[in-house]
């Protein structure tokens, strides 16, 4: 797959994140890749992200088109040439573009189902909900506080950002192996959040996380960072 370099604006990107069972998650994301463990435990979440001016790289930005989209992430580990490298493992996104749905697969890595979103953000406080064409729903509603929660598993924001920047390449399921992309940013900056509700019906499956396996543990929050998505190397499947 070819995989055009893009850049654009975060308009706002929100971390919803989960803390797992390892030996669950290690069940659910295919070889080469295993759970990135923290504090003995597997790190799981949602991406809500919303992107302004998306164009090809070089183009200028009133060519950009913007879109809210979600994503389910595993973040991950797998061997490359002897060494150990560190990003997410992405199984399935979403989109209110019908123009990134139709990409998925095509110039962009997984496949992307059509959702519609709802969005409400004022005084600092975020609500999103959005439900996709095969009726997955995430409802995250949450707003900007400057404590940082006692029950995550990460000691602070700090330990938490560090955790997440770490994990800029992503990897889909793609036509031939997985495919990749990597986030670059002109900045790292992320504000926690206090999350009053939050329900992914995807996380919530108990066939897929049994009662018990999985509990959410921080929000953090990006806005209005410039970047560029680069295509990585694909990864071959493994037997």
């Amino acid at each position: 797959m070819y995989i055009p370099s893009l850049s654009g604006v975060i308009d706002r990107r929100m971390l919803v994140n989960f803390s797992a069972d390892p030996e669950v998650v290690k069940k659910l994301i295919p070889a080469p890749f295993r759970p990135q463990v923290y504090n003995g435990h597997a790190i799981v979440g949602i991406c809500l992200i919303r992107l302004k001016d998306i164009r090809p790289k070089g183009l200028p930005s009133f060519l950009g088109m913007s879109s809210e989209n979600g994503a389910h992430r595993f973040a991950v580990e797998w061997e490359d040439g002897g060494e150990t490298k560190a990003g997410v493992y992405i199984p399935r996104r979403d989109t209110s573009s019908y123009l990134n749905a139709f990409a998925g697969n095509r110039f962009f890595p997984g496949r992307h189902f059509h959702a519609e979103f709802l969005t409400n953000e004022r005084d600092s406080v975020y609500s999103i909900h959005f439900k996709s064409s095969d009726a997955t729903v995430v409802k995250v509603d949450a707003q900007l506080t400057e404590t940082w929660g006692d029950e995550s598993v990460f000691e602070s924001v700090e330990h938490a950002s560090a955790f997440f920047a770490g994990g800029a390449v992503g990897y889909s399921p793609g036509n031939s192996g997985f495919e990749g992309i990597e986030l670059k940013t002109n900045s790292w900056s992320v504000k926690p959040l206090k999350v009053t509700s939050v329900y992914s019906s995807f996380f919530s499956d108990e066939s897929i996380f049994p009662k018990g396996s999985i509990a959410f543990d921080n929000a953090l929050l990006m806005r209005g960072i410039e970047h560029e998505w680069e295509g990585v190397s694909p990864i071959s499947h493994c037997s």
